[in-house]
């Protein structure tokens, strides 16, 4: 069986980063979810097709939590 996992690959973002980004959509819990390098950025606050400035506040393996930067 041949499962990919990108558990340990490198993440394009890391803690304290701050990066512009577009937001996709609305997860169902009201963050806003945006992409960069087709990694997930989940977003408190941010609506669909806001263009924010984000800082990283954390990364875990599959997606980053990231609040807007004023």
């Amino acid at each position: 069986m041949n499962i990919k996992s990108n558990y340990f690959l490198p993440k394009p973002v890391k803690v304290g980063d701050e990066v512009e980004v577009s937001v996709e959509a609305v997860a169902s819990k009201g963050d806003g979810i945006a992409k960069k390098d087709g990694f997930v950025i989940f977003i408190k606050g941010a609506k669909e097709g806001d263009k924010v400035k984000v800082r990283i506040t954390d990364v875990k393996a599959r997606f980053a939590i990231g609040e807007i930067v004023a």
